[in-house]
């Protein structure tokens, strides 16, 4: 008699990710496609207004958060038409060949039509401002299509047009609320960007070299450090002309003079030895959550906001 053999199992095949997993996914990488760790700065920066008593109202607050949100979907339109544009140079990159695009998360057709939507809702929410209060962020946009298309290729044209964005989301914020535009203020949040940016070139260049971003071969290690402590001098020497002459403190503007200055130059001092001792720089809002940093600029908001409402008080 004849054993009985086991029918052979069937050969595995590989599971297919079903329509929800895919979903979840594809929901995913646009997401991480809209760059949300990069979000806190239009609120740090747009905020500034903040500073002047004029914007501590209803309306202001509420003209203030309209524009923070028009910057954001404004700056998510920007990441997502410089990640198609890059994704094959990005794909390539050892550090950027995860991103959305580049890593085929998201296939480019996608990409499009959801930045055609988030330009829909930011054609939606300017419908219901003045031209002379949204002009920053059409110039914003279009000094990133610029950027996008070649000019960020162009050094050291490059970091001044990344730190232009910054002074438009500035000037932004204070169009929003109808508080006077303090100009030393705008200079030394524009040379305060100049640090920050070459900070992240000459991180790009310690790490990997000038080979996955054309603009570096413009640069050096010794360049960078030295336009990065140019920086750092004009943006204090700024920064204590808006204290002395624009800042809205009454009284008390020899007073924030002493006290905020050298918490000011702290946190330029600090910056400087995270990135040209401990080589950080290459990812600036990780950099600035240095616990020193943070406890420093901590302390310098909160004195910045008594004397602000002791001026208030006494006017």
């Amino acid at each position: 008699m004849n054993p009985v053999l086991p029918t052979p199992a069937a050969p595995a095949t590989a599971a297919r990710p079903t329509v929800g997993a895919r979903t979840g996914a594809l929901t995913a990488g646009l997401a991480r496609l809209t760059r949300p760790d990069q979000w806190p700065k239009n609120v740090v920066v747009i905020g500034v207004p903040l500073l002047d008593p004029l914007s501590w109202s209803r309306a202001g607050l509420t003209d203030l958060a309209g524009a923070i949100v028009a910057f954001t979907l404004a700056s998510v339109l920007v990441y997502v038409l410089n990640d198609l544009l890059d994704r094959h140079r990005d794909a390539d990159n050892p550090e950027r060949w995860h991103r959305p695009i580049a890593s085929g998360q998201v296939s480019p057709r996608v990409a499009a039509v959801f930045a055609g939507g988030v330009a829909a809702l930011l054609v939606a929410l300017l419908a219901l401002q003045s031209a002379a209060t949204a002009w920053p962020v059409a110039a914003y946009l279009l000094l990133n299509l610029a950027y996008s298309l070649g000019l960020k290729h162009v050094p050291p044209l490059d970091v001044f047009l990344v730190a232009g964005g910054f002074v438009l989301r500035l000037t932004y914020g204070y169009l929003a609320t109808g508080a006077p535009i303090p100009g030393w203020l705008l200079t030394a949040v524009f040379t305060l960007c100049l640090l920050l940016v070459l900070g992240k070139r000459r991180q790009e260049l310690h790490a990997t070299g000038a080979a996955h971003r054309p603009a570096l071969r413009g640069y050096t290690v010794a360049l960078t450090e030295q336009l990065m402590q140019l920086s750092a001098a004009l943006t204090a020497g700024s920064y204590l002309l808006y204290l002395r002459d624009e800042a809205p403190l009454g009284a008390y503007d020899a007073t924030a003079v002493v006290v905020l200055t050298p918490m000011a130059v702290f946190g330029l001092f600090r910056y400087l030895q995270l990135v040209l001792v401990q080589n950080a720089g290459g990812n600036p809002v990780r950099t600035l959550r240095d616990p020193v940093l943070v406890t420093n600029t901590a302390l310098w908001a909160v004195l910045s906001g008594v004397l602000l409402l002791a001026a208030r008080g006494q006017g």
